[in-house]
């Protein structure tokens, strides 16, 4: 995932928006589709394809009718790439029922034709802050084959029942047709669950979420809730700030996670599948944090587990801020395994983060290995082999999917370095507040701070001849460069 995500409105200014385009053409970004992929998407948006359980191709009259389903959809304002749709309930003996209904992006792309290749080259959706590079043309991802309320759309629908703990006790998952009732935003879902005016399938959102939050603390598992950047207009100036994500944000990632567990649990069973892997970190990076947390005036007791310390801290806060953004460190060497015959041990199919095995299962329409993971599980829940299609693909998935999550984080950090100068790029000479967050070992005169106003994260550079930073230290730094395109924001000591 990206190391820091970032929401920028239309306060984007022409210096921004010039370098942005710069960048696409620096890194060689696709400005369209090629014609022949786009008129596969065009004509499968009219005609969806439905494939059956032993790769055929079935028709959408032959698809399970779930369109009775209340379901309904939680994203951020404006979206209409929507993955998932959901329905919450009781179950009548007790515990909860979940019906999580993703997108079925297989009906809709043929395997070996010019769209599968062109995604196969985009691997995911690339956002930045004035436009998007999806992964699919909008004729589907945002049109046929995204859940857009009151439209009848096929779906790889799960059912994920719960005991009253939270613990998942039975999963089933098949094609049906579906029909979201509702387009919902974190916001909103936040504002009526706190006041007490949600009705049951909503507020039921927060009282799952929660018990897997708890289950997640037991398990040791690491949910890292790291600031996002926002542009906000305050007098007639842009300002960068930190935006913690809201509560409901987290329990419907804890959905999602359930979702790709059960996704794991099911392809290891089954002896065939692609899992998102994490090794455990080593003691070291641990050791380092703690000396980061001291430095940054984190209180974090020996007795206290790294897990149980994330969940502790206050996102609103400068220092724990800059402390869970060094925190993604350990999330650091995340990778896919694929397995067909033989299952991966259990250390092997470990997703540390997640301490349990784990598989990108929820967003097909913006990450490529979604797809074929619905595909997987679908075979595995109706005990056929996967189609010869999916499984053709699989040696291949892990070695794309790095180039293309490489390729996101290449350019969120760039999108960063841009918002960030063009922000700035009239305050050169000014002096901002700052703590010192980190040092390099090998020349303690250079380092990172993190602003108090406004939310950037940037280098610093003392003089070679003094004594250095002070870590864990707050300061006075005067911004010494700031040009979008052509410098990023770096700092000297006041």
């Amino acid at each position: 995932m990206p190391r820091r995500h970032m929401h920028v409105t239309d306060a984007a200014e022409a210096p921004l928006r010039a370098a942005l385009r710069e960048l696409r053409i620096d890194l060689e970004l696709p400005d369209h589709f090629p014609p022949t992929a786009q008129a596969e998407a065009d004509s499968a948006a009219r005609a969806p394809r439905i494939p059956a359980a032993d790769g055929a191709v079935a028709t959408e009259h032959a698809l399970d009718d779930a369109t009775d389903l209340p379901l309904f959809t939680i994203d951020p304002p404006g979206s209409r790439d929507l993955d998932q749709a959901i329905f919450l309930s009781r179950r009548p003996a007790g515990g909860f029922r979940i019906h999580y209904a993703i997108a079925d992006v297989a009906s809709f792309v043929t395997p070996g034709g010019a769209l599968d290749a062109e995604a196969h080259h985009r691997v995911t959706t690339l956002y930045f802050p004035d436009e998007r590079i999806p992964l699919y043309p909008y004729a589907l991802s945002e049109g046929a084959a995204s859940l857009l309320p009151d439209q009848d759309r096929p779906a790889v629908l799960w059912q994920l029942d719960l005991d009253p703990e939270g613990v998942l006790v039975a999963t089933s998952v098949r094609r049906a047709m579906v029909r979201s009732r509702a387009r919902l935003d974190y916001t909103g879902v936040q504002r009526v669950i706190d006041e007490g005016t949600a009705e049951e399938p909503l507020d039921l959102l927060r009282e799952i979420g929660l018990l897997r939050e708890e289950l997640e603390v037991a398990r040791g598992a690491i949910s890292l809730h790291v600031p996002e950047q926002e542009i906000v207009e305050r007098n007639g100036r842009y300002h960068l700030e930190y935006r913690a994500p809201l509560p409901a944000y987290g329990w419907n990632a804890q959905i999602s996670l359930l979702t790709g567990m059960a996704a794991a649990e099911l392809m290891l069973a089954a002896g065939t599948g692609i899992l998102r892997t994490l090794p455990t970190a080593p003691d070291g990076s641990v050791a380092r944090l703690r000396l980061a947390a001291r430095a940054l005036g984190v209180d974090w007791p020996h007795h206290t587990s790294y897990s149980a310390l994330i969940r502790s801290l206050d996102p609103h806060r400068a220092a724990h801020a800059a402390f869970l953004l060094e925190c993604t460190a350990l999330l650091r060497g995340a990778g896919y395994t694929v397995f067909d015959g033989t299952p991966p041990s259990a250390s092997e199919a470990l997703h540390a983060a997640v301490a349990a095995p784990y598989a990108h299962a929820t967003a097909p329409l913006r990450r490529l290995v979604d797809r074929y993971t619905s595909e997987l599980c679908l075979a595995a829940f109706a005990g056929h082999e996967p189609a010869d299609w999916v499984r053709s693909v699989l040696p291949r998935l892990p070695h794309e999917m790095e180039i293309g999550t490489q390729r996101a984080n290449q350019v969120e950090r760039a999108c960063v370095d841009l918002v960030e100068a063009a922000l700035l790029r009239d305050r050169v000479g000014e002096t901002f507040e700052a703590m010192v967050v980190d040092i390099q070992e090998q020349d303690p005169t250079r380092g990172t701070v993190h602003l108090y106003e406004p939310a950037v994260i940037g280098p610093v550079e003392a003089a070679p001849e003094g004594p250095g930073l002070p870590l864990g230290q707050r300061i006075q730094v005067r911004l010494r460069e700031a040009e979008p395109g052509l410098e990023p924001v770096r700092f000297t000591p006041a």
